[in-house]
């Protein structure tokens, strides 16, 4: 049952609450009936700092998918393999990342300033994008092809912040290889430029965040302005918030802390809502830009958090993360790895050896034995 919010007044929202509210929007409360093209976009976009995850993502919220039904879309253009989000590589619609990049625009800018005065490097920036764009012209590149086209030119030039200020400024999108790579992309990817492969301009002036929050608190809600900050690599949105504050819901957070906004008519199901066991990818955006407790426990985060800013693949029991997963593969065997941060009763350890198994079959079609191993 979804409950509606009273019509006047700050409600709390217990954990709970939260995160039945979240995973609601997220379709980890059942495997629902739509199709890739519409949950990418319902999602905003899909982390995708490697290939594999994003596939994951989806057959973990769609019913009979297929990785082959989200290959099509990346070879068809309708979706996009870009640097998005924190700066970062996501799956996004075409029409999403037409639409919205330029709302995302001045985090890719902060991201090259950050990174160009870290290295002390003097960038003539108009120039260098002009460069890229003729070495782009001719046909898709890998990043490692433009560096060497820039040392070439400009010998002795740091050619590691050359490049990141192209990926960050230059709108590309990676070029999929179908099934010559399992997950659509090889190791090293070529890129081209998005202008020429979506046959439309893509936009790089700033724009104003305001539809960009709008999706997100539909996708991620109720949330906080530090939450949407955290998962957009923006800052200063207080602004856009108070701005569309009459449009919102308000809420406060179950130790009263925290005002968390919502879309008014956006679902809140009650906490007692069954979820079922679900495995989530390394750095699904459902675990990877809030920090607060509704789906991994503070005191699980540093077992999901790793150095070097990997975000694990995540068990999730009852809603909540109860364990961190990886798919290893020797010969013949695909074998589900599950180290719990807690012992599963045996209930749940059924639940997790039928979903572990369904998992493997997805992503190792051609083993020849499953397997699961849960840790002690």
């Amino acid at each position: 049952m979804v409950r509606t919010a009273p019509a006047s007044g700050s409600e709390t929202l217990s954990l709970r609450r939260l995160n039945r509210a979240t995973l609601a929007r997220q379709m980890l409360l059942a495997r629902e009936r739509a199709t890739p093209l519409k949950a990418v976009e319902r999602l905003v976009a899909m982390q995708a700092q490697w290939p594999r995850p994003p596939f994951v993502g989806l057959w973990s919220r769609l019913e009979g998918f297929a990785r082959a039904d989200l290959t099509k879309l990346l070879e068809r253009r309708q979706v996009v393999r870009a640097t998005f989000l924190r700066a970062t590589l996501h799956l996004v619609t075409a029409r999403d990342f037409l639409a919205l990049r330029p709302a995302v625009q001045p985090a890719l800018a902060g991201a090259m300033q950050s990174i160009a005065r870290a290295r002390g490097a003097r960038l003539e920036v108009d120039g260098l994008l002009e460069r890229a764009r003729r070495i782009l012209a001719s046909g898709p590149r890998t990043f490692e092809d433009l560096r060497d086209a820039f040392l070439r030119a400009e010998p002795g030039a740091d050619e590691r912040a050359m490049g990141y200020a192209v990926r960050m400024l230059l709108p590309l999108v990676q070029v999929p290889v179908g099934a010559e790579a399992p997950w659509a992309f090889p190791a090293q990817a070529r890129f081209a430029l998005a202008d020429e492969w979506l046959g439309r301009p893509v936009p790089t002036e700033a724009a104003a965040p305001d539809a960009l929050v709008l999706r997100y608190l539909a996708a991620y809600g109720p949330a906080s302005v530090a939450d949407v900050q955290a998962w957009s690599g923006l800052r200063g949105l207080r602004e856009a918030v108070e701005r569309l504050r009459p449009r919102l819901r308000a809420f406060r957070d179950e130790g009263g802390r925290r005002e968390l906004f919502d879309l008014p008519g956006a679902p809140r199901p009650d906490p007692d809502v069954p979820a079922p066991v679900r495995f989530v990818p390394e750095y699904d955006n459902l675990v990877a830009a809030r920090a607060d407790e509704r789906v991994v426990a503070r005191r699980h985060r540093p077992r999901v958090f790793l150095s070097a800013l990997r975000i694990a693949a995540t068990v999730l029991v009852d809603g909540f993360a109860a364990g961190t997963w990886k798919l290893e593969r020797k010969k013949g065997t695909a074998t589900v790895v599950v180290e719990p941060f807690a012992p599963f009763s045996p209930a749940t350890r059924r639940a997790v050896a039928a979903e572990a198994e369904a998992l493997a079959r997805f992503a190792e079609p051609d083993a020849g034995a499953y397997e699961l191993r849960v840790a002690k």
